[in-house]
């Protein structure tokens, strides 16, 4: 098969697709690969180092399209990308579209099959392809949230940790899922007062366990969640519900009752975020202010730590992106369950029922004949 990899255009997007090992090992199954000029560029890999692994370079996102079937990106098609999708190729990147109305509808029109790695999804219900990605986010919350803590950035001058005869700060992490766990990791490490809130007493439990009971833990309910976040100086929001919109936990009314220059940050903006005063951001213009809280929702947080990023993300990815280019879409997916799940446009069909009730666009049941 002709598997591509266009340059990222994402604002502030370094990471790729593909480095130069998965295209080695793609070569050697006997697939040819087409790698943008410069694609890896920002994390420091260069077109010599694509060619000595077997790829070809090309000069722009337009030949890339124009020559591969298979397109391998790491974050959801801009709009121009969508316009040179056709019914031939086959998508395979982050797509959240539960959150966007004009991503669905424009690849719905292209007529292609795209498949998304946040929704491959093991028996047990954990997210292979979205694990790496979560850790990142959730370790880099801790940190950006600290950041902004700082008076010359926003916050309220809080220092996370605090030192002795000075209370530590309160921070929030709402979902306990590989992303917020990580976030409390940090957190706790930096000497935080922590709470975690999450709908699972089992993961409760099982935090509880892993920090010796220095954690806090809460239940997720309204009034808990409420007291919880008009306490903290920093919360996180970390919920995931795989492929559907993140429920609005932390209310506009909450907000206001925190204290100024207080800092919440969403992991979860690119599913809608689950914090009502959200508004995804770029890493260019990361914040903005709503009752004196500051606000970091960038939606592609792990493109700030882009390698470390990038090779984390292709550790997972290229199972499945050789999977794909030997059988094709229908033999792979039929053959394996986890996979099945990812497909979220076929053939310009809306086949994932999730993100069709969110945006209320027409679903069609798969078959793939």
């Amino acid at each position: 098969m002709k598997i591509g990899v266009p340059k990222e255009i994402k604002i502030k997007e370094n990471r790729v697709g593909l480095v130069p090992g998965g295209v080695k090992q793609l070569v050697m199954d006997g697939h040819e690969v087409f790698i943008e000029d410069n694609a890896g560029s920002g994390i420091g890999i260069s077109n010599e180092e694509y060619i000595e692994a077997g790829a070809k370079i090309l000069p722009d996102a337009s030949s890339i399209f124009r020559e591969a079937k298979l397109i391998i990106k790491v974050k959801e098609p801009q709009a121009s990308e969508i316009a040179m999708l056709t019914p031939e190729h086959i998508l395979y990147t982050y797509l959240h579209l539960a959150a966007d109305y004009d991503q669905t509808v424009g690849l719905m029109e292209s007529g292609c099959t795209a498949i998304a790695y946040e929704t491959i999804q093991n028996p047990d219900g954990s997210l292979p392809l979205l694990v790496p990605m979560s850790e990142v986010a959730g370790k880099m919350s801790t940190q950006v949230g600290a950041n902004y803590l700082a008076i010359e950035h926003g916050g309220k001058g809080v220092l996370l940790g605090g030192v002795p005869g000075v209370k530590r700060a309160k921070v929030t992490v709402i979902g306990c899922g590989i992303a917020g766990t990580n976030a409390i990791k940090i957190a706790m490490g930096m000497g935080a007062d922590v709470t975690a809130i999450d709908v699972s007493t089992k993961r409760l439990a099982e935090l509880d366990d892993l920090f010796e009971n220095r954690l806090n833990t809460l239940y997720s309910n309204p009034d808990n969640i409420h007291q919880a976040v008009i306490e903290s100086d920093l919360v996180i929001g970390a919920v995931l519900i795989p492929g559907a919109k993140a429920p609005k936990l932390v209310t506009r009314e909450m907000i206001a009752l925190m204290e100024p220059g207080s800092v919440v940050v969403d992991i979860a903006v690119d599913q809608g975020g689950c914090i009502e005063t959200c508004r995804p951001t770029t890493h260019e213009n990361p914040t903005f202010l709503v009752d004196g809280v500051v606000h970091y929702c960038v939606a592609n947080m792990p493109g700030a730590v882009a390698r470390t990023s990038t090779y984390a993300l292709t550790n997972v990815t290229l199972h499945y992106a050789r999977v794909l280019a030997r059988d094709g879409v229908e033999k792979s997916c039929i053959a394996d369950d986890k996979l099945l799940k990812g497909i979220n446009i076929y053939k310009g069909g809306l086949v994932y029922q999730q993100v069709a009730q969110d945006l209320e666009l027409p679903y069609t049941p798969l078959n793939l004949g």
